[in-house]
């Protein structure tokens, strides 16, 4: 069995990240997974899924006694404080960016990265001692050790890897580690590159922090969001931007991998990669708060690198555009708390999930009710998608949730077809195909798609299963009838409600083993209810789930109905995107009630956009775009030249 103190609970660590990769940080100090140069490396440490042998970067304060953290407001600058029977240690982790030099004052989507993490020790009061350990590791995930070479200064890893350090450096037969005494107002930082930088970097410590610092803060000064809830709204959307792959404009589901759904078991999967219906839900999330450059990336990611000639829509693409995501697993390694496989790649990109069409084309409608210009190879891509969902609607899929069964027709999975159609008439005209077969669909969905006496929408056809998916129904703009829409949501509470949280559905999906509730099918919930009429339940859900965060404000996947414990990979998109959708419905309802909240997604995005009073919002803009232009003429311009 493994160490528990090795691997602590999910809900322990915190995310920092610079757009291109990501590490997690243990409340201990421990850096247990990191990917500096790209989600989808392999790992520099992974103790997260090997206790014993996957490697960590720890920062160790003697005789501890308390530790408290947090990221610096407005960023993604982690700063955790040790307490010790002599003395304070503040801990600053950080990965720098910033914009990159030459790119326009708004532009905070082409960016300079080094792919460092930066790690600042600083004594605050008394003095502390402390040790910090370094474990790297190399390719494959493999569990021996790197050769290195302790220099002035530095300590050299095969493969190029450097721990830039002051400090008495000792080698160990797994590693290295650095003994440091500070006294008050002392300070060391340590740096970890990827390859031979042009200075030494602890040289420019204090500039990558404050060119980081000023990136991050700037970001979060073009958010319109001026509705309650604003920190945990601020905290999501500062998670999304990490997920972030800039260079393409991908947006990985999660920065993990093989963290369990059920600690123990096999459910372990591999979620750095580009979900289309994830990312379309994110940018949703990011443009009701303002930040369109990220959904423009996103489109130049979609027809430049996913949709080359001849291929047809995948429901999730590498970072880098890549259709085909081999699935394999590392069986080397122990798991999180024992829970093999792990795996890397994703074999569910061989899927057809028919409801991810209907996503895309959603996504398209909102915006350009934003305001974007859809270009002709953009127009020529949806139309292409709604000629192949008229084509294949009727063929039988694995549905949002991806099982691995037989295939079935999912009444969610109709539903979105149905979204499909609807949207590309919104966007570019009735044709008859698209308006019969958009009738067609909503037809055989109500004939077919229905159980029970009075009738509830279900799972798929011909079952009586409900599932949480069915819960986004009532928000998408469909001419049905609101009686059904409430024994719908009522059906789904009887079934796969728990407390707070929900299920996202029972029975056989062609896997061994459990799973805990999920977050985003929460979430769903809340808006749900808010559109059922039920506004009071609504919000007090939604501030119940607020308080289920850990304490940096950050979310997995799902949640242990039991106890609480996070489960899955983590900081999920699904589940901050969720978030901040919820907050933003619960915030036009106030200002506008519950007709607001009828139509599709794009006709509440422009109801969301004007539901400040129009002078004030030009007011507010004019002057948050003159701050941060003042900020940002070169605060937060990043050049390592």
């Amino acid at each position: 069995m493994t160490d528990a103190r090795r691997q602590p609970p999910i809900e322990d660590y915190a995310l920092i990240g610079d757009c291109h990769g990501a590490a997690l940080v243990s409340s201990a100090g421990s850096i247990d997974w990191a990917t500096p140069l790209r989600f989808d490396s392999d790992p520099v440490f992974f103790r997260l899924l090997d206790a014993g042998s996957g490697g960590f970067w720890s920062v160790e304060p003697e005789n501890t006694t308390r530790v408290s953290r947090g990221y610096i407001e407005r960023t993604n600058i982690l700063r955790t404080l040790f307490e010790t029977e002599t003395g304070t240690l503040e801990l600053v982790d950080f990965m720098p960016v910033g914009r990159k030099r030459g790119a326009g004052v708004h532009d905070y989507v082409t960016l300079s990265a080094p792919g460092w993490v930066v790690r600042r020790m600083r004594c605050i009061s008394g003095r502390v001692r402390l040790t910090t350990r370094f474990r790297p590791r190399g390719h494959e995930f493999s569990t021996v050790p790197l050769d290195m070479e302790i220099g002035e200064g530095r300590i050299d890893c095969e493969g190029g890897l450097t721990l830039w350090c002051d400090g008495e450096a000792r080698r160990e037969d797994d590693g290295a580690s650095l003994r440091l005494d500070l006294g008050e107002g002392e300070t060391r930082t340590c740096v970890l590159t990827s390859v031979e930088p042009l200075f030494d970097p602890r040289q420019q410590a204090e500039r990558l922090y404050d060119v980081t610092h000023a990136f991050w803060r700037e970001w979060t000064e073009y958010s319109r969001y001026r509705g309650p809830y604003q920190d945990a709204v601020q905290r999501s959307a500062l998670a999304l931007k990490l997920l972030t792959y800039a260079p393409s404009g991908a947006i990985v589901a999660a920065p993990t991998t093989s963290l369990p759904e059920d600690i123990g078991g096999a459910r372990n999967w591999d979620y750095r990669f580009c979900w289309i219906r994830d990312a379309t839900f994110a940018l949703f999330a990011l443009s009701v708060l303002g930040y369109s450059a990220e959904a423009a990336r996103f489109s130049d990611f979609l027809s430049r690198q996913c949709l080359r000639e001849g291929s047809t829509l995948r429901i999730m693409y590498g970072i880098d555009g890549e259709p085909f995501l081999r699935e394999h697993c590392h069986d080397h390694l122990s798991g999180y708390h024992d829970s093999r496989p792990v795996r890397v790649g994703n074999e569910a990109a061989e899927q057809r999930q028919l409801d991810v069409f209907g996503e895309l084309l959603d996504w398209a409608e909102l915006r350009a009710a934003l305001g974007s210009r859809l270009n002709a190879d953009e127009k020529a891509l949806l139309r292409g998608v709604a000629d192949h969902v008229c084509e294949t609607w009727h063929v039988p899929d694995q549905g949002i949730w991806e099982m691995r069964c037989a295939p079935r027709h999912f009444t969610q999975g109709k539903a979105m077809a149905y979204v499909t159609l609807d949207r590309a008439i919104r966007l570019f005209g009735e044709t008859p195909l698209w308006r019969d077969t958009r009738e067609e669909i909503l037809h055989e969905m109500l004939e077919k798609g229905c159980a029970g006496e009075p009738p509830y929408l279900a799972q798929s056809y011909g079952s009586e299963a409900t599932d949480a998916a069915l819960l986004q129904i009532p928000l998408l703009g469909l001419p049905l009838d609101s009686a059904l829409l409430e024994r719908t949501v009522r059906a789904v509470e009887r079934d796969l409600r728990s407390g707070d949280l929900v299920h996202r559905y029972r029975g056989a999906d062609g896997l061994d083993g459990d799973e805990g509730a999920f977050f985003i099918t929460s979430f769903w919930l809340v808006e749900a209810l808010l559109t059922t009429g039920r506004a009071d339940e609504a919000r007090a859900l939604f501030e119940r789930l607020l308080s289920r965060a850990n304490d940096v404000g950050l979310y997995a996947e799902e949640v242990d109905p039991r106890t609480g414990a996070f489960l899955g990979n983590f900081p999920q998109a699904f589940t901050h995107l969720a978030l901040i959708s919820s907050a933003a419905l619960l915030h036009l309802h106030d200002r506008k009630g519950t007709k607001a909240l009828k139509g599709t997604n794009a006709d509440r995005a422009r109801r969301i956009a004007g539901a400040t009073d129009g002078l004030k919002a030009l007011i507010h803009a004019l002057l948050r775009n003159r701050r941060v232009r003042l900020r940002s003429s070169k605060a937060s311009v990043l050049s390592l030249t």
